[in-house]
């Protein structure tokens, strides 16, 4: 009878770790990491760059889609309600967190509706003018903006972008006022700049770079905490007197709230193997961008910290997007 009772125990504790695999046999499809802008920016180049690599190590086709719209929205809510089993991921930047300051009623929260999986990349702006401007360093700039407010110009790719807000804190910052003039997109506020018809512009480094050495743009100021090895003789905000202010654009993964834990640490070690890998920098740096990793913890506090920054600029600025 005892040997009777035995056998079906033994059967069970010996299915039980197949029955646990099985509960998490992740992933049994393809996985998706959705983009929600167009293909060649930023964070589509660092999804496709994963992607490809995160393949192999999963056993399952990683396949990108762009969902690009409303500055980023469109695909961030389509994440905010994908089912929570880790087979939907977003590639995302900072406007993630300076979204809802911007606009009223927005159908997702990018603190509360989402689980960081982890930071991707950093990308830095340089403060650029246009080399006919008689200011060329920040204090000129702060001193000319503030004997003659709102007449000095800077542009952007549109209102609300990471360019308008990064100069808008430095608005802020200095207690300055200067005339905004918003485009849509990059390219015509750039050749506006290069043909003065507008004074300054917070650019990638990989863009202004090359018009900088051409001396067709005067770079007055980097955004990041430290100075950039492209260019190492410019000095940062901080060091032109505005401390503490830097205006780094940060990269990262998120999946929906409610994936399960051992998906993320999953995923979180898979894509920092690939992020770490020597040919992530040499691929990142083409771009102005520098591959980085962290927790899912770490990213999350930069998520809550960023959104407040960026929604007391708004605030202050009055901003609100078109």
């Amino acid at each position: 009878m005892r040997r009777r009772q035995t056998l079906p125990l033994l059967a069970g504790l010996l299915a039980g770790p197949a029955l646990v695999r099985a509960a998490f046999a992740w992933p049994d499809q393809p996985v998706k990491i959705i983009v929600p802008f167009t293909p060649g920016t930023g964070p589509d180049i660092i999804a496709r760059f994963v992607a490809e690599r995160l393949t192999a190590k999963l056993g399952q086709p990683v396949v990108v889609e762009n969902v690009a719209g409303a500055s980023g929205n469109i695909g961030s809510q389509q994440v905010a309600r994908a089912k929570p089993d880790g087979h939907t991921l977003m590639s995302s930047v900072n406007t993630l967190v300076m979204n809802p300051s911007l606009y009223k009623n927005l159908p997702y929260d990018p603190v509360t509706d989402f689980v960081p999986l982890g930071l991707t990349a950093w990308g830095s702006l340089v403060l650029v003018a246009n080399p006919n401007q008689k200011p060329t360093t920040l204090a000129e700039l702060i001193a000319a903006a503030k004997a003659a407010p709102k007449t000095l110009t800077y542009g952007s790719p549109g209102v609300g972008t990471p360019h308008h807000l990064s100069m808008a804190l430095v608005e802020t910052s200095a207690g300055i006022e200067l005339l905004h003039v918003p485009y849509k997109g990059t390219a015509g506020a750039v050749q506006d700049l290069l043909g003065g018809q507008i004074g300054y512009m917070f650019l990638p480094v990989h863009v202004s770079a090359q018009h900088i050495r051409a001396g067709k743009l005067k770079a007055i100021a980097v955004g990041s905490p430290q100075r950039l090895p492209q260019l190492p003789d410019v000095p940062t905000l901080a060091e032109s007197g505005l401390n503490g202010v830097d205006v780094d654009m940060w990269y990262g993964f998120f999946l929906p709230k409610g994936t399960p834990p051992e998906i993320v640490a999953r995923l979180n070690r898979e894509v920092a193997a690939i992020l770490n890998a020597p040919e992530a920098k040499a691929a990142f740096e083409a771009q102005g961008l520098i591959p980085a990793t962290s927790t899912s913890a770490e990213l999350g506090a930069i998520v809550a910290r960023d959104r407040t920054r960026w929604a007391d600029v708004v605030a202050k600025r009055g901003i609100a997007a078109e």
